[in-house]
C-alpha cells in the first residue's frame, strides 16, 4: 500500500472511530430514555386495577355475561351446574333458574323472555314460570356438539356457536338465527366457539375458537348480516392463558376473559397489542360485560372447576362474580329480534 493510501486509510479509520464513539454515545443516551420508559410503565402496570367480589357463588363454571341496560341486571349462566342467572346490582339478588340441559349463553328478548342456548338447540325461556319453547333446533342431529357461547348482531339475530364435546376437533359450527327461527351457517371447523362482537358502526365482527388463540376480524355488513374477509387480529399468547368471552367498549377496544389465565385483558383489535390486564382472583376467567347506569363497570364471571387442589386454595372465590371500574365505557348490547339504533 502506498503512504498516500496509508494516509487515507488512517484519516478513514480516524473517521470511522469518531463515527462509533458519536453512535455509542447516542445509542447510550437513547438507552437511558428507553429504560427510564420502560421503568415507568413497569410502575403503571404493577399497581393495576383490583377487581372487587360483586356476588359470592360456587357457580361451576360461570360464562355468558349480558347486560340488561333496561332493566340494570346483569344476566349470566353456569353452564355445568345448567343455571340460569339475573342479578340485580342493586338488591344484590341473584334469581336463578334451573335448565334442562347444559346452558351455553343467554340474550334478552322482551321484558318477559330470554333466548337461551341449551344443548340441543335455541329456545325461548319464559322469565316468569322458567319453562322453555324450541327455537331452533339445527344441531339436534350432531349428538358430537353442544351449544356455547353467542351474542345478537345490531340487526337483532343471534350468532351462536357450538362446540365439540371431546374439544378434539373442528367439528363444530357457527349459526345466525333470526327472530323467526330461520338458521344459517356461517361458519363451520370451530372447535369451542366462543366471544363475539361487534363494533359501534357495525362494520366490523371479531371472534374467538378457544383453541386457536386468535381472534378474529370480519368484515360485516349490516344490510344482510353477513360476514366476509377473515383475518386474524389479535393472536394471544398461550403465556396469556386462552381467550373466551369477550366484551367491546366505546373505544371499539375489546376485553377478553383468559381461561387459564387469571385474568381479563383489554387489546387493541387493530395493532393486536395488549393495552392493559386486569388480574382476577380466580384461575379461569370465562366472561365480561360492561354494566351499572353509565356501562362503566365491568363485571367478569368465572369457573371454580378444571382447578388443581393448590389452584383451589389459592381462588377461594373462584365461580363468583366480580366488578370493575376500568376508566372507559362500554355499549349496549343488542337484544334478540331488536335493531341497534
Amino acid at each position: 500500500m502506498s503512504l498516500k493510501k496509508r494516509r487515507i486509510a488512517f484519516k478513514n479509520k480516524g473517521f470511522a472511530i469518531a463515527l462509533i464513539l458519536f453512535t455509542t454515545s447516542l445509542l447510550t443516551m437513547l438507552s437511558c430514555k428507553t429504560k427510564e420508559q420502560v421503568e415507568e410503565k413497569t410502575v403503571t402496570l404493577s399497581n393495576p386495577l383490583t377487581p372487587k367480589i360483586e356476588y359470592e357463588i360456587e357457580s361451576l363454571l360461570g360464562e355468558g355475561a349480558f347486560w340488561n341496560y333496561k332493566t340494570k341486571e346483569l344476566y349470566w349462566i353456569d353452564i355445568e351446574g345448567k343455571q340460569l342467572h339475573i342479578y340485580n346490582p342493586e338488591t344484590k339478588q341473584n334469581k336463578s333458574f334451573t335448565t334442562p340441559s347444559r346452558i351455553g349463553t343467554v340474550v334478552p328478548h322482551n321484558e318477559t323472555e330470554a333466548i337461551v342456548a341449551l344443548e340441543d338447540g335455541i329456545y325461548n325461556l319464559d322469565l316468569n314460570t322458567g319453562v322453555t319453547n324450541i327455537l331452533s333446533d339445527v344441531e339436534h342431529s350432531v349428538t358430537e356438539n353442544r351449544f356455547n357461547d353467542g351474542k345478537c348482531d345490531p340487526s337483532g339475530n343471534l350468532w351462536v356457536g357450538s362446540m365439540h364435546y371431546a374439544q378434539t376437533a373442528p367439528k363444530a359450527n357457527l349459526y345466525k338465527i333470526d327472530a323467526k327461527g330461520n338458521s344459517e351457517k356461517m361458519l363451520d371447523n370451530i372447535t369451542i366457539s366462543n366471544g363475539i362482537v361487534w363494533t359501534s358502526d357495525a362494520k366490523t365482527m371479531y371472534y374467538i375458537d378457544t383453541p386457536t388463540g386468535n381472534i378474529r376480524a370480519f368484515d360485516f355488513d349490516k344490510n344482510d348480516n353477513t360476514i366476509s374477509n377473515e383475518r386474524v387480529a389479535v393472536k394471544v399468547p398461550t403465556t396469556l392463558g386462552y381467550p373466551d368471552g369477550m366484551a367491546i367498549d366505546e373505544e371499539n377496544m375489546l376485553w377478553v376473559g383468559l381461561w387459564n389465565g387469571n385474568a381479563v385483558v383489554r387489546f387493541n383489535p387493530i395493532t393486536g397489542e395488549v393495552i392493559s390486564k386486569i388480574e382476577v382472583p380466580a384461575h379461569n376467567v370465562t366472561s365480561c360485560a360492561f354494566g351499572g347506569d353509565n356501562l362503566d363497570v365491568l363485571y367478569i364471571t368465572t369457573a371454580s372447576i378444571d382447578m388443581t387442589d393448590e389452584e383451589k386454595k389459592q381462588y377461594p372465590l373462584a365461580g363468583s362474580l366480580f366488578k370493575v371500574k376500568p376508566g372507559v365505557k362500554g355499549v349496549k348490547s343488542t337484544f334478540f329480534g331488536t335493531q341497534t339504533n
